[in-house]
């Protein structure tokens, strides 16, 4: 009888996956070992699944796993899966049905709750001396490293900036992008009215609320001096309260009808579509943003990014990096350790972390790539490039919080309305509930730091 759950599973992995690129290719001289009467004895192919949810730039993947795997000497031969933005759940389901990749795609985001679960080893035992001493000053705990072990080494984040359309904005008679929440919404309005129904002002992509909040209201929070996971690092408490005027803004441009209409049933993709034809007037997203337009939805309108705006037009802190942090680990559940660490290795080596930043595809976080990579030739990067307004957050705490998160919260108020600071005081108890029960059983340990002061995260990357 065929074991149903099994089924599931797999129907669940399938249907979860965007696309998938496998290379074939076999490098004649690893496939045998010379015996010595002559003979020729047959060496297993050593193959690797490489799970990735970067879909702005799988060209790019791509030609790197191809290139591994016909250079190679080792017989080995790696799978290459681009998930979809569910890829946190994909990865759950792997786990729990013995088919994990032996290659994990990490971020500031996934990295410890990927940890606790148990999915990725330290890499410490396979990392040369030569290679820590190249990563050292940008090792973080809870961001790539954990109780001095390593299991992550970074690569590039991506900036978050105002999207925004040329053509719509000459159109409405605008020449500049907001700075305010009072101008976001009403540049918005504008944009609307001009496009006459063609097009619309502002859009998100709140099918998934989580990943919109740290898309848009996020970046608007931090530039503001607020912080943007709710996790005030001073008072070593949460405290949402900084997002009750960049909600009520979002729930403004929903009731003036300045929101592309089915925002709320859009992944970032067809949002990205929807743009490059020229029917979304602004959106805020992230570095990512050139290459997608050069590659995945060339775009038709004249674009440009500027710097996401302010609650009250005052810059107050930094707005952190997306994806930053950690990249690569090993899976806990990998059969071939040692053959996916080869292939680590080779994606960390100096070439392939040069090309991320030299493409434009985003910001480095490796003073070597710094120092020595050419500076980025892509249309529409300039707008990208790290300011002194980006850097590099510390990890808010990773706890389990009883009842809504805040991104459904906040996505719930900005489609229905409701009382937000009835919502926020809820979220604050909750997720302070939550943290206190963390503490004391000793799954967080950072305490308050009085001395935070988020003006001082400006300049970490850039001066």
């Amino acid at each position: 009888m065929i074991n149903k759950r099994s089924t599931t599973l797999s129907l669940c992995l399938a249907l979860l996956i965007v696309s998938a690129a496998c290379s074939n290719s076999t490098n004649p001289a690893s496939t045998g070992k010379q015996e010595a009467n002559g003979t020729t004895k047959a060496i297993p192919k050593v193959k690797l699944k490489y799970w990735t949810p970067d879909r702005g730039f799988s060209e790019q993947i791509r030609e790197e796993v191809d290139r591994f795997n016909k250079t190679n000497t080792d017989n080995i031969e790696v799978e290459l899966t681009i998930m979809a933005e569910n890829y946190p759940q994909s990865v759950d389901i792997a786990f729990s049905s013995n088919q994990a990749p032996d290659i994990i795609r990490v971020n500031n985001v996934t990295f410890m709750p990927f940890l606790k679960k148990g999915y990725l080893d330290p890499l410490d035992t396979y990392i040369p001396a030569e290679m820590k001493k190249k990563f050292e000053t940008v090792l973080s705990e809870e961001i790539n490293t954990k109780d001095g072990k390593i299991y992550s080494l970074p690569n590039y984040g991506y900036t978050h900036r105002l999207v925004y359309n040329k053509d719509l904005f000459e159109k409405a008679g605008i020449k500049n992008p907001p700075q305010t929440l009072d101008e976001l919404v009403a540049t918005a309005k504008k944009l609307t009215e001009a496009g006459n129904g063609a097009s619309f002002g502002f859009s998100a992509n709140l099918k998934s609320s989580l990943n919109a909040i740290e898309r848009s209201p996020r970046a608007i929070a931090e530039l503001s001096g607020y912080p943007g996971y709710g996790y005030d690092f001073k008072t070593g408490k949460y405290d949402f309260s900084g997002y009750q005027a960049i909600i009520e803004a979002f729930r403004q441009m929903k009731k003036d009808g300045s929101f592309f209409p089915g925002s709320e049933s859009l992944d970032i993709d067809p949002l990205r579509a929807q743009f490059a034809e020229g029917k979304i007037g602004m959106y805020i997203s992230i570095s990512a943003e050139p290459n997608v337009y050069k590659q995945q939805f060339p775009a038709k309108i004249k674009w440009g990014a500027a710097l996401p705006p302010t609650i009250d037009g005052n810059i107050r802190g930094a707005i952190g990096l997306t994806q930053a942090g950690a990249w690569l680990s090993l899976s806990s559940k990998s059969e071939h350790k040692a053959e996916a660490w080869k292939f680590l290795q080779y994606l960390y080596g100096d070439e392939v972390l040069n090309s991320y930043y030299e493409k434009g595809l985003g910001t480095s976080l490796v003073p070597f790539v710094l120092s020595n990579a050419k500076k980025p030739q892509l249309e529409g990067v300039e707008g990208f490039l790290p300011t002194k307004y980006d850097t590099l957050q510390p990890a808010s705490p990773t706890i389990t919080v009883d009842g809504m998160n805040y991104g459904d919260a906040f996505l719930r108020y900005i489609l229905d309305g409701g009382d937000l600071a009835k919502t926020i005081a809820d979220l604050n108890q909750r997720y302070n509930q939550s943290l206190d029960k963390a503490r004391q059983s000793g799954d967080v340990k950072l305490a308050a730091d009085p001395s935070f002061d988020p003006a001082k995260l400006q300049g970490k990357l850039v001066k």
